[in-house]
């Protein structure tokens, strides 16, 4: 047991990290779900639009709080230094979404248009995605949450 705390300590910040990912991809989902119940435009691929940019508002400022408070302990509490840090976070997120968004079809058009789990282009999918789970913990790490010298 004394072995799995000690691991636990030095893998906390990549475990948490994880956790909290996955709680936010479920955030995502359920908050995807309800809008699209609560959300009847006239046209349907545009009510969908927008249950899809609420849920990622929602999903993007759960992984904030969580990131900031337990994953990489920021101990921010002024308004400015906060803001700042919702700027930088919201700001990767747009970025790696960007990458995501233009990535996949970008390497099922360079040919990794292979078929996982009877879906085409999944490989596509699963590679450009753990990039982007990669780059938004190094983005989070080095440019949001940045430790000070002081902490």
């Amino acid at each position: 047991m004394q072995k799995v705390k000690e691991l636990f300590i030095k893998y906390k910040e990549i475990i948490l990290y994880i956790v909290f990912g996955v709680l936010t991809t479920a955030v995502s989902f359920v908050s995807y779900a309800v809008c699209t119940k609560l959300i009847k435009l006239q046209n349907e691929i545009a009510g969908i639009a927008v249950a899809n940019v609420i849920s990622w508002v929602c999903a993007v400022l759960f992984a904030f709080v969580t990131n900031k408070i337990w994953v990489f302990e920021s101990k921010a509490r002024d308004v400015k230094t906060i803001l700042n840090e919702l700027w930088k976070f919201v700001a990767s997120r747009l970025f790696t979404g960007a990458l995501e968004w233009f990535g996949v079809p970008l390497l099922v058009y360079l040919g990794l248009n292979q078929t996982i789990f009877g879906i085409e282009g999944m490989l596509s999918k699963l590679i450009v995605s753990v990039a982007v789970v990669i780059l938004n913990y190094v983005f989070s790490k080095i440019f949001v949450f940045k430790k000070k010298k002081t902490e």
